[in-house]
């Protein structure tokens, strides 16, 4: 159980990720919703990990390589990652914000 119900931004973890990308995170047990801040132009090298990830870009745009699929998303737009899925972000001119929920929790980001 989550020791918070309510969480505001200034409560949660923060971390960079890779240079230029910050995310801020509140987590359950089961779960975690991160805050991926990006500046222009800033790239989340490819990688996988376990966890499946699903998000929505909610300011900006960026491209998602997803495995062999390409995509410029823009705020609104979605996206699903599988587990063990190599993936890879970069954030256009304008820099991007994305909502992602991980299951399960990664710790590292805790």
């Amino acid at each position: 159980m989550p020791s918070r119900t309510f969480v505001d931004q200034s409560q949660c973890s923060r971390h960079t990720i890779f240079p230029g990308v910050d995310v801020l995170t509140a987590a359950g047990e089961q779960m975690m919703l991160s805050l991926a801040v990006f500046e222009p132009e800033a790239v989340v090298e490819a990688h996988s990990h376990p966890h499946e990830q699903v998000g929505m870009v909610v300011e900006g745009r960026a491209r998602f390589i997803v495995g062999d699929e390409e995509k410029i998303l823009g705020p609104g737009e979605m996206y699903f990652i599988p587990g063990g899925v190599t993936h890879r972000v970069i954030a256009l001119e304008e820099g991007c914000k994305a909502l992602d929920v991980f299951h399960p929790v990664r710790e590292e980001y805790l």
